[in-house]
């Protein structure tokens, strides 16, 4: 049995219906809008406000771990304070008394240092235990505008996503059935303009979405099917309105299903 010859007609039937495919896929993901960036845009805050917390939390520790390091030192040195006095109770001479006087004024001088550093150490934890409240929050608020986000894209997801996945599925069957010089042509057109349209119907005498009148002859061959015309201003291929109107009721038949 001879193989049905695939006319210029069928071509064009196949092109709509692949417009009108693509564009409800469009519409998906319109309707999706930017929410999955948004999501993603927040995890990422999220995570680099953990890092964040996680460096906050260790400069808290850090410090009191200082706080706890002047404060052993500061012991020693009441300690060493001790033993030179006791010492200067038995010395032999004002050489050697002055030598550990020498000795108790520098450990005086080291436990006001030291006690320095502690009030420094315990100004900065208050510091920081602020933009650490602060972070937490931070944190907290945008886990909530998160959940809520997700919430929203879930909800849209759990609706679009089987028809959306049938959809991406038919796309791929029609662009099998028109060959590939035109499936690229249409791909290519479709990149260039903003709405995504590459085959249009002509309305009105112009082509949708154009101003641009389009000559009567020009219509009369659009409208016989012989040939694929696109516009000569935007490059779009052009079928007849009948066409188009044809097309639409059966796709909107197989959008149904979905």
């Amino acid at each position: 049995m001879a193989k049905k010859e695939v006319t210029v007609e069928d071509k064009l039937r196949a092109l709509y219906d692949l417009q009108l495919i693509d564009s409800r896929i469009d519409e998906i993901a319109a309707i999706r809008g930017e929410l999955p960036l948004e999501v993603e845009d927040l995890e990422d805050e999220i995570a680099g406000l953990h890092k964040r917390l996680e460096k906050l939390n260790g400069d808290v520790t850090a410090f009191d771990d200082n706080i706890k390091a002047k404060k052993i030192a500061i012991e020693e040195s009441k300690q060493l304070i001790k033993k030179y006095k006791e010492q200067q109770d038995n010395v032999r001479n004002n050489r050697e008394f002055n030598s550990l006087s020498k000795e108790v004024e520098f450990q005086e001088l080291e436990m006001e240092l030291a006690d320095k550093h502690i009030k420094e150490f315990k100004a900065q934890i208050i510091q920081k235990k602020e933009v650490i409240e602060g972070t937490e929050e931070k944190i907290s608020s945008r886990t909530t505008h998160l959940d809520h986000k997700k919430g929203e894209l879930d909800e849209i997801l759990a609706e679009t996503q089987k028809e959306e996945e049938g959809l991406l599925g038919k796309s791929a069957d029609f662009e099998n059935k028109i060959d590939e010089r035109l499936v690229n042509a249409y791909k290519r057109i479709r990149n260039n303009v903003k709405n995504g349209l590459a085959v249009v119907p002509v309305e009105r005498g112009a082509s949708g979405g154009s101003y641009f009148t389009i000559p009567p002859q020009i219509q009369m061959e659009i409208a016989s099917r012989k040939k694929i015309i696109t516009d000569e201003h935007s490059g779009r291929i052009l079928v007849d309105l009948e066409l188009a109107n044809e097309e639409k009721v059966k796709m909107e038949k197989l959008f149904a299903k979905f």
